[in-house]
């Protein structure tokens, strides 16, 4: 049997392959051992293992449970699509593929874990003529979103808690036709019993505590960690001090927010095209 040589110092995603088919190997399986235990052939397997194919979150996840390495493979496909991806975000996301419970606030756009593919690949699109990201980039982005949301619909899902400002819904993205299935995605969201959905009205003014996205995320042992963003870098931070103000300050913009009951009807007004 021919066995490709690997560089690893090649690219990340060689690195990955090599990292992979020597601790398999070290274990004494072949790949369709692996495969088993993952529920991949030995072909995918052996597609990530040369570098053929970009390990996703899914499967890398798959991989740590495996080969018992804790989060070793998850956090080394997030450096492969850390190119793409803002300072910071990268570890947020390994966070929030665990978290039991997430806190979501969005200025502009609709949320990415509630972004339709047609919606998310609009903003990827707009992102390649605007010269900041190549092609290549925007389609990793699209790729990736569906992962982390793909991530979430596991048997204990996590409660998702999600406040919107008023013009992310009356901003129009895509043309009726997306911004419809859009809005559409978002009365569905609600529905499910693990989510809460709210809108931020114009008309709370200064009284919304916050002027950038902000993520905040709760983890199986309590502790909390938060992601904030710029239009050029994410910073993720996880000390108490910092962290408790910005989870009371979420709270604040959740009493001043619109009910998940007036929040749906001002969407399905905003559906149906009525001021």
């Amino acid at each position: 049997m021919n066995i490709k040589e690997l560089n690893p110092d090649s690219s990340p995603q060689a690195a990955y392959g090599a990292r992979l088919r020597g601790m398999r190997v070290a274990r004494g399986w072949r790949q369709e051992e692996l495969g088993e235990r993952m529920g991949y052939s030995s072909t995918h397997i052996s597609a990530v293992e040369t570098g053929r194919k970009v390990p996703t979150l899914r499967f890398s996840r798959g991989v740590d449970a495996a080969l018992g390495v804790g989060d070793t493979f998850e956090r080394l496909s997030l450096e492969i699509r850390h190119g793409a991806l803002l300072e910071g975000f990268p570890e947020y996301v390994g966070y929030e593929g665990r978290a039991v419970e997430l806190r979501l606030f969005e200025i502009g756009i609709i949320p990415g874990l509630l972004q339709t593919p047609e919606y998310a690949r609009v903003l990827a699109d707009s992102a390649v003529q605007r010269g900041a990201i190549t092609p290549e980039f925007a389609a990793e982005r699209v790729a990736f979103l569906a992962e982390r949301q793909e991530a979430l619909e596991r048997v204990r899902p996590p409660m998702v808690f999600v406040v919107m400002d008023e013009s992310c819904i009356r901003r129009p993205v895509g043309g009726p036709e997306v911004m419809g299935a859009q809005l559409e995605r978002l009365v569905e969201f609600a529905a499910r019993p693990h989510t809460m959905l709210q809108v931020a009205p114009y008309e709370i003014g200064e009284r919304r505590p916050f002027d950038l996205p902000v993520n905040l995320l709760t983890l199986a042992d309590r502790s909390v960690a938060a992601y904030a963003e710029s239009q050029s870098q994410g910073h993720l931070d996880r000390e108490t001090v910092s962290v408790l103000p910005m989870l009371t300050a979420y709270h604040q913009l959740q009493a001043e927010a619109l009910s998940q009951a007036a929040s749906v009807a001002m969407i399905n007004e905003v559906r149906k095209g009525t001021p």
